[in-house]
């Protein structure tokens, strides 16, 4: 999940070709392929290949002042994964050639006429404008629903008023399952029967064991499916299907989560009490061998968070979303086992948790954190000065999350966990950008020695890796990131 807004903050929405081709203004007019596809950004280009300056997405548009070939011009955009093409009318050509027409419609590319009065800045300015609008739009959406799964928390019935709520917002239906895959409670318009199964077997893939995925995604019945682990470690899972999924659909999704985990986390009795009590002790100084029948032998994860949104449940809600009721809220982070005055949910404050290990500890909208190694209960003092060291790094590379690193990055997690984590952490990235990182990394950053290996234009590659930056909100002259980075596109 990300960039250095908000993670509550959808990014901006692509603009359908439809949309633009409305715009009266500009002239525009379809003269091949679909026009329901989305755009993500615009780029002028008379190149005579223009396949190594494309990211994909893109509506190109040129004047074909070097259009030789206009077959192998199209199939060379269409490789690059352009989302449309624009021809402007003059001042090379009287009209858009025939050639050119067939070729897009042979490939299925769409093909724009821009008439001679529309400069190319007044299209590429009216599709910023219509993302900023869409953006907007989105922004308002994910707001609402925010202010509408809160008030469905508070109402007599809270857990099927927030499915209920979940399922307007996204337009589909909403069921919270059971450990055993059986729906306990639903909500929303019905789906088709082989969605409901789609949907109950991708919860399955989350299920209840330790360290599995929190989070999954897929198809079926014609629908969008999505499933979400809760947390407090029952095992329940929250299952999504809508007919499309919008940018902010995995924000508002989230919040649900949160809330539908504070709401079946189980009463906790005495030995949680005493349990709570004894981590605290510990962490403000008591020897380990004097807690450990209490807590446990482990293995144990010290989590160390920072951020929140400044309310008093703001630590809760974390410690729900990971799992546990073991948190301490009590303090600043001065160092491994440091105290300061400031008040709990407070953003500056740190927020110390206490895990089962093995735990799946994700990455948590608007936190910070740093994850210990999983140790025993007397390795626990250990542990927490491995958590603060992985926040401070956390906090100075920008990452959401950090892991104490032990015996190397591959000996962290089994190959489908890793697999996992490498979707996750490239997913937004294209293969023509992953492709190019994973050369870039292996040739140690060398501009001119990757450009040579991919037969592209080095300036092409730094292109492409401040791409890869930006997507990433990752800082790639961090060796920490390097690494994490090359460890994910070689588990693919």
């Amino acid at each position: 999940m990300t960039s250095a807004e908000p993670a509550a903050t959808p990014p901006a929405p692509p603009v359908s070709l439809t949309a633009l081709l409305a715009r009266r203004d500009l002239g525009l007019r379809l003269l091949a392929g679909p026009e329901d596809v989305s755009i993500h950004w615009v780029h002028t280009s008379e190149m005579a290949d223009p396949y190594p300056y494309l990211l994909g997405g893109e509506l190109l548009m040129t004047a074909g002042v070097q259009l030789a070939d206009p077959a192998h011009y199209v199939a060379r955009v269409v490789e690059a994964g352009a989302a449309a093409l624009a021809f402007g009318v003059t001042p090379v050509y009287d009209t858009v050639p025939a050639e050119l027409v067939e070729a897009c419609a042979r490939h299925g590319l769409p093909l724009v006429e821009v008439p001679p009065r529309t400069p190319f800045t007044a299209v590429a300015r009216a599709l910023w404008r219509l993302m900023a609008e869409a953006r907007l739009h989105e922004l308002r959406r994910v707001t609402e629903a925010q202010q509408s799964l809160a008030a469905a928390a508070a109402r007599p019935a809270p857990v099927p008023a927030v499915l209920g709520a979940l399922a307007s917002r996204l337009g589909g239906r909403a069921v919270l399952f059971g450990a055993d895959g059986t729906p306990s409670v639903a909500a929303g318009r019905e789906v088709p029967a082989e969605a409901t199964r789609a949907l109950r077997d991708l919860a399955g893939v989350l299920g209840p064991r330790p360290g599995g995925p929190a989070s999954a995604s897929g198809d079926g019945g014609g629908l969008r499916l999505a499933a979400y682990a809760l947390g407090g470690g029952d095992g329940l899972t929250l299952g999504v299907a809508t007919e499309r999924r919008g940018p902010g659909d995995h924000t508002i999704a989230g919040v649900a989560v949160v809330l539908l985990s504070l709401l079946t986390a189980p009463h906790r009795g005495a030995d949680a009490t005493a349990r709570d009590g004894a981590l605290v002790r510990l962490l403000l100084g008591t020897a380990p061998a004097e807690i450990a029948g209490t807590l446990g032998p482990g293995p144990w994860t010290v989590v160390h968070a920072r951020g929140g949104d400044g309310t008093p449940f703001a630590a809760a809600g974390l410690a729900a979303a990971l799992g546990t009721a073991l948190v301490d809220t009590g303090g600043t982070e001065t160092g491994a086992g440091g105290r300061g005055g400031v008040a709990p949910g407070t953003p500056g404050q740190t927020v110390r948790l206490l895990l089962p290990a093995p735990s799946s500890v994700a990455a948590q909208s608007g936190w910070t954190l740093g994850v210990s190694a999983p140790v025993d209960a007397d390795g626990l003092a250990a542990a927490d000065a491995q958590a603060a060291r992985a926040l401070r790094r956390a906090e100075a590379t920008g990452a959401d999350l950090v892991r104490h690193r032990l015996g190397g990055l591959a000996a962290l997690v089994d190959p489908d966990e890793a697999t996992a984590h490498a979707r996750a952490l490239l997913a937004p990235l294209g293969e023509p950008l992953a492709e190019t990182l994973r050369v870039w990394l292996s040739l140690h950053g060398g501009w001119d020695r990757t450009a040579a290996a991919m037969d592209i234009h080095r300036n092409t590659v730094r292109q492409r890796i401040t791409r890869c930056a930006a997507l990433l909100d990752r800082d790639l002259d961090d060796p920490d990131v390097r690494m994490e980075l090359w460890f994910a596109l070689t588990s693919r």
